[in-house]
Protein backbone atom coordinates (compact mmCIF):
# COMPACT_ATOMS: atom_id res chain seq x y z
CA UNK A 1 0.00 0.00 0.00
CA UNK A 2 1.24 3.29 -0.91
CA UNK A 3 1.82 5.94 1.94
CA UNK A 4 -1.23 8.47 0.61
CA UNK A 5 -3.53 5.08 0.90
CA UNK A 6 -2.11 4.55 4.12
CA UNK A 7 -2.64 8.23 4.73
CA UNK A 8 -6.33 7.77 3.90
CA UNK A 9 -7.04 4.47 5.65
CA UNK A 10 -6.23 6.22 8.38
CA UNK A 11 -8.57 9.45 8.49
CA UNK A 12 -11.26 7.17 7.53
CA UNK A 13 -10.90 5.22 10.64
CA UNK A 14 -10.44 8.60 12.59
CA UNK A 15 -13.89 9.53 11.11
CA UNK A 16 -15.58 6.56 11.88
CA UNK A 17 -14.51 6.59 15.51
CA UNK A 18 -15.22 10.01 15.66
CA UNK A 19 -19.61 9.04 14.86
CA UNK A 20 -19.05 6.24 17.21
CA UNK A 21 -21.72 7.42 19.73
CA UNK A 22 -19.72 8.06 23.09
CA UNK A 23 -20.28 5.03 25.85
CA UNK A 24 -22.16 5.77 28.83
CA UNK A 25 -20.95 5.58 32.37
CA UNK A 26 -23.28 2.36 32.73
CA UNK A 27 -22.05 1.08 29.94
CA UNK A 28 -18.93 1.23 30.55
CA UNK A 29 -18.62 0.20 34.04
CA UNK A 30 -21.08 -2.74 32.86
CA UNK A 31 -18.20 -3.56 30.25
CA UNK A 32 -15.31 -3.61 32.76
CA UNK A 33 -17.61 -6.12 35.36
CA UNK A 34 -18.46 -8.11 32.44
CA UNK A 35 -14.84 -8.88 31.35
CA UNK A 36 -13.95 -9.73 35.04
CA UNK A 37 -17.16 -12.11 35.28
CA UNK A 38 -16.82 -13.60 32.16
CA UNK A 39 -13.06 -14.65 33.01
CA UNK A 40 -14.31 -16.21 36.44
CA UNK A 41 -17.51 -17.92 34.99
CA UNK A 42 -15.39 -19.85 32.23
CA UNK A 43 -12.66 -20.58 34.93
CA UNK A 44 -15.60 -22.08 37.16
CA UNK A 45 -17.49 -23.76 34.10
CA UNK A 46 -13.73 -25.36 32.80
CA UNK A 47 -11.85 -26.28 36.35
CA UNK A 48 -12.21 -30.01 37.10
CA UNK A 49 -15.61 -31.09 39.09
CA UNK A 50 -13.71 -33.24 41.44
CA UNK A 51 -11.17 -30.46 42.05
CA UNK A 52 -13.79 -28.14 43.54
CA UNK A 53 -12.89 -28.48 46.67
CA UNK A 54 -9.03 -28.19 46.82
CA UNK A 55 -7.85 -25.24 48.93
CA UNK A 56 -4.07 -23.94 48.56
CA UNK A 57 -3.60 -24.57 52.12
CA UNK A 58 -5.98 -26.21 54.40
CA UNK A 59 -7.27 -22.70 56.18
CA UNK A 60 -8.16 -20.95 52.81
CA UNK A 61 -11.19 -21.56 50.88
CA UNK A 62 -11.97 -24.08 48.47
CA UNK A 63 -11.86 -23.31 44.66
CA UNK A 64 -15.53 -23.24 44.51
CA UNK A 65 -15.98 -21.45 47.62
CA UNK A 66 -13.49 -18.56 46.00
CA UNK A 67 -16.48 -18.39 43.36
CA UNK A 68 -18.83 -18.16 45.70
CA UNK A 69 -17.27 -15.66 47.91
CA UNK A 70 -16.35 -14.22 44.35
CA UNK A 71 -20.61 -14.23 44.32
CA UNK A 72 -21.20 -12.36 47.37
CA UNK A 73 -19.41 -9.16 45.94
CA UNK A 74 -22.07 -9.01 42.64
CA UNK A 75 -25.31 -9.68 44.90
CA UNK A 76 -23.54 -6.59 46.90
CA UNK A 77 -23.18 -4.70 43.49
CA UNK A 78 -26.76 -5.52 42.29
CA UNK A 79 -28.23 -4.52 45.49
CA UNK A 80 -26.66 -1.37 45.93
CA UNK A 81 -26.64 0.09 42.46
CA UNK A 82 -30.16 -0.40 43.39
CA UNK A 83 -29.13 2.07 46.01
CA UNK A 84 -30.34 -0.53 48.58
CA UNK A 85 -28.60 0.05 51.76
CA UNK A 86 -26.34 -2.76 52.24
CA UNK A 87 -22.95 -4.11 53.86
CA UNK A 88 -20.25 -5.76 51.97
CA UNK A 89 -20.23 -8.58 54.46
CA UNK A 90 -24.17 -9.39 54.44
CA UNK A 91 -23.93 -10.51 50.98
CA UNK A 92 -21.75 -13.11 51.57
CA UNK A 93 -23.00 -16.82 50.67
CA UNK A 94 -22.43 -20.00 53.07
CA UNK A 95 -20.74 -22.25 50.18
CA UNK A 96 -21.80 -25.25 51.75
CA UNK A 97 -25.13 -24.39 50.38
CA UNK A 98 -23.62 -25.41 46.74
CA UNK A 99 -21.94 -28.41 47.13
CA UNK A 100 -22.13 -29.32 43.70
CA UNK A 101 -20.28 -27.32 40.76
CA UNK A 102 -23.19 -27.30 39.17
CA UNK A 103 -24.37 -25.18 42.30
CA UNK A 104 -22.29 -22.92 41.96
CA UNK A 105 -21.73 -22.48 38.47
CA UNK A 106 -25.70 -21.32 38.28
CA UNK A 107 -25.38 -19.45 41.71
CA UNK A 108 -22.14 -17.35 39.94
CA UNK A 109 -24.23 -17.22 36.93
CA UNK A 110 -27.48 -15.76 38.76
CA UNK A 111 -25.10 -13.25 40.81
CA UNK A 112 -23.82 -11.86 37.42
CA UNK A 113 -27.22 -11.14 36.09
CA UNK A 114 -28.87 -9.48 39.16
CA UNK A 115 -25.47 -7.40 38.80
CA UNK A 116 -25.96 -6.29 35.53
CA UNK A 117 -30.25 -6.12 35.72
CA UNK A 118 -29.03 -3.23 38.50
CA UNK A 119 -26.91 -1.33 35.82
CA UNK A 120 -29.96 -1.77 33.67
CA UNK A 121 -32.42 -0.73 35.86
CA UNK A 122 -30.57 1.98 37.09
CA UNK A 123 -28.18 3.38 34.57
CA UNK A 124 -28.00 6.49 36.77
CA UNK A 125 -26.68 4.74 39.63
CA UNK A 126 -23.03 4.64 38.35
CA UNK A 127 -22.59 7.82 37.68
CA UNK A 128 -24.13 8.68 40.88
CA UNK A 129 -21.89 6.18 43.01
CA UNK A 130 -19.43 4.35 41.34
CA UNK A 131 -18.08 2.71 44.64
CA UNK A 132 -20.02 -0.61 44.86
CA UNK A 133 -18.98 -0.87 41.40
CA UNK A 134 -15.43 -0.44 41.49
CA UNK A 135 -15.18 -2.15 44.86
CA UNK A 136 -16.50 -5.93 43.08
CA UNK A 137 -14.51 -4.88 39.80
CA UNK A 138 -11.04 -4.46 42.03
CA UNK A 139 -12.25 -7.44 44.33
CA UNK A 140 -13.22 -10.06 41.70
CA UNK A 141 -10.47 -9.19 39.58
CA UNK A 142 -8.16 -9.98 42.89
CA UNK A 143 -9.94 -13.45 43.15
CA UNK A 144 -9.25 -13.79 39.91
CA UNK A 145 -5.74 -13.73 40.05
CA UNK A 146 -6.15 -16.35 43.27
CA UNK A 147 -7.71 -18.64 40.82
CA UNK A 148 -5.36 -18.62 38.60
CA UNK A 149 -2.63 -20.17 41.41
CA UNK A 150 -5.96 -22.61 42.08
CA UNK A 151 -5.06 -24.04 38.09
CA UNK A 152 -1.06 -23.69 38.69
CA UNK A 153 -1.12 -25.80 41.91
CA UNK A 154 -3.27 -28.42 40.00
CA UNK A 155 -1.03 -28.42 36.97
CA UNK A 156 -3.70 -27.25 34.70
CA UNK A 157 -3.61 -24.20 32.32
CA UNK A 158 -5.90 -21.40 33.32
CA UNK A 159 -8.16 -20.37 29.84
CA UNK A 160 -6.59 -17.25 29.44
CA UNK A 161 -3.18 -18.65 29.33
CA UNK A 162 -4.31 -21.46 26.71
CA UNK A 163 -3.52 -20.95 22.72
CA UNK A 164 -6.10 -19.32 21.19
CA UNK A 165 -7.45 -21.12 18.03
CA UNK A 166 -7.36 -18.50 15.04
Amino acid sequence: MNRIAGYALVFAAGILHAQAPARTSAQNLKANLDYVNNKILEMAQDFPAEKYNYKLKPEMRSFGAVIVHVAGGNIYAGKAGMGEKVKWDDQEQDPAKFPTKADVVAMFKKSIDEANAAIARNPLGPQQNLQPYLSVIQHSSEHYGLLVAYYRANGLVPPESRPKKK
